[in-house]
């Protein structure tokens, strides 16, 4: 016995060493086996449309979790892993993405932000939209903040997809789907915007409808700046028309006599009803100012600036209400434009004749009717009257030589008087002026053509 005790004393340590190897080679045989495992369970639900997907393996049992988007999606993964060769058992932790009652999706634009919320059906289909939302609006920030829900309806994504591209015709606002129906809120970016949006919303998909488009228009606006340095009279914003564009330009040819126009303007729909009655007159009021704004935004009508003399000004001002459409409320800012130096009788001469070799007083034809249009170049006039206050001054009417001597001479007499009434009414003394009328006596040009003729019809200013 005592020897036998001695053998089995000198056997143990050999057998320990053995054990140890034997312990990591299993170890590293089941690591090796559950990598690979895993690694076979991965690939063989990869084509399978599946949502924070989960896998581990112990020796040879298998965990699965997964979010799916439908029972049959959930049903093949789990066999797809259970056919894995050299599974035994699959413990399913696997689930349905929640069903959203109603599918609500939205997309809202703030001025720098695009934020799409709501639910996606799909991966695929959130990251889509994301793209087309940064392709639709380019150097702006796009937040994500989609969840994944099953309920989406038939065209979800041609819907979305749709909206999204609305949302870049919107300054701010907000596009949104609720199961089948769209809303739409907000400011568009651009005059014809909303109606833009309007015509894009009629290829929505089949079974999805508006159920509400609170899409606003910017305010239609119309501008005018008379700066008297630059010489210039500039026009910008928008008219509804090439036609009324052209009718613009022309009244504010006739309206601004020396001042260069400058068109900005772009043709736009939305424009108030009245809109180019209403521009019109508040042009003729800004030419008779010596410089000034004028901003119609939607109905409502500025005008700003300073009036060449006190009389103007309060001549302005009692106009408004009765020179403009019922539904435009007009505001009128006008000061009156500090006097200049006099001046004696030579230089005021020269500064009548420089005037008149710009514009010439209108009437309206065959009458003694001073034409609207020559409201500014009268203000002018009036201005370098009051110049020079102790001279006095004849007003000589001349027309050309079609019809009757004597018809001519009495209607350049009228019309000779009638810029004499304006003067008065300006508050000018009427013991400084003369109206005499010349008929077609004394012709500057020939009457044989119509340029002549033309020439031929004026009013001219002569200082005594």
């Amino acid at each position: 016995m005592r020897g036998l005790f001695r053998w089995s004393g000198k056997w143990w340590p050999g057998v320990v060493p053995l054990v140890l190897f034997w312990a990591v080679a299993a170890w590293n045989n089941t690591a090796s086996v559950e990598a690979d495992l895993g690694g076979k369970s991965a690939a063989a639900v990869k084509d399978i449309v599946l949502d924070k997907t989960r896998i581990s393996v112990d020796g040879r049992d298998v965990t699965f979790g997964a979010d799916a988007f439908s029972e049959d999606g959930r049903h093949g993964a789990l066999i797809a892993v259970e056919s894995v060769p050299g599974v035994r058992l699959v413990n399913d932790e696997s689930r349905l993405v929640p069903e959203a009652k109603p599918f609500v999706w939205s997309a809202q634009r703030e001025v720098a932000k695009i934020t799409l919320a709501g639910n996606a059906p799909l991966p695929s289909v959130r990251a889509k939209l994301m793209d087309v939302a940064r392709d639709e609006v380019k150097g702006i920030e796009i937040s994500d903040q989609m969840n994944l829900a099953r309920g989406a309806p038939v065209h979800f994504e041609d819907a979305a997809v749709l909206l999204i591209g609305q949302i870049s015709k919107l300054k701010d606002g907000k596009v949104a789907i609720s199961d089948s129906g769209v809303t739409l809120s907000g400011m568009a970016r651009e005059l014809g915007g909303r109606e833009a949006i309007a015509a894009a919303l009629k290829n929505l998909p089949q079974g999805f409808s508006v159920s509400a488009n609170d899409v606003r228009a910017p305010p239609y606006v119309f501008q005018a700046n008379k700066d008297p340095v630059a010489v210039t009279l500039t026009l910008s914003g928008y008219v509804p028309d090439e036609n009324v564009h052209a009718a613009i330009l022309g009244s504010a040819s006739r309206k601004f006599f020396s001042e260069k126009v400058v068109d900005n303007l772009k043709t736009s729909v939305g424009a108030p009803s009245g809109f180019v009655n209403a521009v019109i007159p508040a042009l003729g009021v800004l030419s008779r100012l010596s410089t000034g704004t004028l901003v119609v935004s939607d109905r409502e009508v500025k005008i700003s600036g300073d009036a060449l003399y006190e009389a103007a000004a309060a001549q302005i001002k009692a106009g408004l209400p009765k020179d403009f459409p019922r539904d435009f409320q007009v505001q009128a800012d006008i000061s009156v434009k500090p006097a200049s130096a006099p001046v004696d009788a030579t230089v005021c001469q020269q500064l009548f004749n420089d005037l008149l070799s710009k514009a010439k007083v209108r009437f309206l034809t065959g009458r003694a009717t001073i034409d609207s249009d020559s409201a500014g170049l009268l203000d002018h006039l009036i201005e370098t009257a009051l110049r020079c206050p102790n001279a006095n001054i004849e007003i000589a009417g001349h027309t050309d030589s079609d019809g009757e001597d004597a018809a001519n001479q009495a209607l350049s007499e009228r019309r000779a008087q009638a810029v004499l009434d304006y003067f008065v009414k300006a508050g000018l003394p009427a013991d400084r002026f003369t109206a005499t009328g010349y008929g077609s006596s004394q012709p500057i040009a020939s009457n044989d053509t119509d340029d002549g003729r033309a020439q031929n019809r004026r009013i001219e200013f002569l200082v005594r």
